[in-house]
């Protein structure tokens, strides 16, 4: 057996593999070596092993195959029982549970689970909506290893969780509060505070933040990497400029749908965050061409704009952003096959470039894909709704770029009306050419 991977003894008899607990390869190998193949096993197949014989049930059911369970893909009506009966199975040796979309647990059985699972690190709990603050106040009593937890969607979370996380949960690295409406600054304030370490934090559809919980952020959390703002739409310019002088590691923002924020935001973003390497701002109406092109001198690798972007802005990309891998211009209706021949000229479009997104822009021809051929990484392209596009412009690019995924769709033509004055209506048909 490999260190990184499990050796399947495919030359082994069947009958070593018989329900008698006298079978050959409980007597050939040893119980460590067993357990160390059962570790590389899924919930369904440690199941299934525990019901083949007793002293396989025995393996399979032992603590210490079961440090990490995800019931997402294996079944999610589950009761609040049988997370309680996980937790008294796996103890102190449990580290990673996924209860994601598992409506039916409940505030009892996580205090149960809090209780007799200490050594947890990453616990999700995403879409678990009857849990209620009670919950965190159990993680914060019984769970001080908690580095990584997921609340989204549990609607009934307010202010009380976050302080109780503060006050037991210090090592917390990554919290996912998305949707989490009653979550105001005062429940930020002291979760920064005390939780110094944060580098992921998700705070998508939180309608109640405020630029003061911004700013508690920008001064606690010197580590953060990844900050998702998504549909937060009272922060303004002064509270991410906050976060952009006080998180300089920052490398993913999503400020989409914040439609108060302008350009200041991005220059802000240039002098202050040189590891910035997504930034998503679908929706924000403000951004123009002008606060791109700073940007793109600041060296940012990927990012979502908007339909105001011009091809002034793909001549500062092909300049100034040599490691541009992946490039999203979905629904910027202004850029044209000029802005793209300069892109495919730059240095990035012969060694990085590997994903480009062209949907909805109306004004690229097959002429893009002529200056895209040279783009020898490029992996994958979006073409859907691009009028102008052809099949026959896609087959030249696919000659030189044989391995590329195109997405496109190309809709039937509507026929004239029919005698009786209604048009037929035909189905657009999406296609991966």
């Amino acid at each position: 057996m490999e260190e990184n991977g499990l050796v399947i003894f495919f030359s082994v008899p069947f009958q070593m593999f018989t329900n008698s607990d006298e079978a050959v390869i409980n007597k050939k190998l040893p119980k460590e070596l067993l357990l160390r193949i059962f570790s590389f096993l899924d919930v369904v197949t440690l199941c299934r092993c525990a019901q083949v014989s007793r002293s396989w049930n025995v393996l399979a059911l032992d603590g210490s195959n079961w440090q990490r369970i995800d019931l997402f893909d294996f079944q999610r009506d589950i009761e609040g029982r049988v997370v309680e009966n996980i937790s008294k199975r796996c103890g102190g040796f449990l580290r990673k549970l996924s209860l994601r979309g598992c409506l039916g647990v409940g505030d009892s059985a996580l205090r149960t689970f809090s209780q007799n699972c200490r050594n947890i690190e990453l616990l999700s709990l995403n879409g678990c909506t009857k849990i209620t603050d009670s919950t965190c106040n159990s993680l914060s009593k019984f769970c001080p290893k908690l580095k990584h937890l997921d609340l989204a969607s549990c609607t009934s979370i307010t202010n009380l969780s976050l302080k109780a996380l503060s006050e037991g949960c210090p090592l917390l690295e990554q919290l996912n509060i998305s949707w989490c409406d009653q979550v105001t600054k005062d429940g930020i304030q002291a979760l920064v505070r005390s939780c110094p370490g944060l580098k992921g934090l998700f705070l998508k559809g939180c309608t109640q933040l405020e630029d003061e919980a911004l700013k508690h952020i920008g001064a606690h959390c010197p580590e953060l990497v990844t900050l998702n703002l998504q549909t937060c739409s009272q922060i303004t310019d002064e509270g991410l400029i906050t976060i952009c002088r006080g998180c300089h590691r920052l490398q993913s923002l999503c400020v989409s749908g914040c439609a108060n924020i302008t350009d200041a935001i991005l220059h802000a973003l240039g002098q202050n965050c040189p590891r910035l390497r997504i930034l998503e701002v679908a929706r924000c109406s403000q951004l123009t061409d002008v606060g791109f092109t700073t940007l793109a001198r600041s060296d940012i690798c990927c990012f979502t704009p908007l339909n105001q972007i011009t091809d002034g802005t793909l001549i500062q990309l092909s300049i100034h952003c040599p490691r541009l891998q992946v490039l999203s211009l979905s629904h910027c209706e202004l850029i044209t096959d000029d802005g793209i021949r300069h892109l495919g000229s730059g240095p990035c479009a012969h060694d990085r470039l590997e994903v480009i997104e062209l949907d909805n822009c109306p004004l690229i021809t097959d002429a893009s894909l002529e200056h895209l051929k040279s783009c020898h990484s490029l992996d994958r392209i979006e073409l859907y709704d691009c009028q102008q596009i052809t099949r026959a412009g896609i087959k030249r690019l696919r000659t030189h770029l044989p391995n590329i995924k195109v997405h496109a769709y190309f809709a039937p033509v509507t026929p004239p009306p029919s005698v009786g004055g209604s048009r037929q209506r035909f189905c657009r048909c999406c296609v991966l050419l």
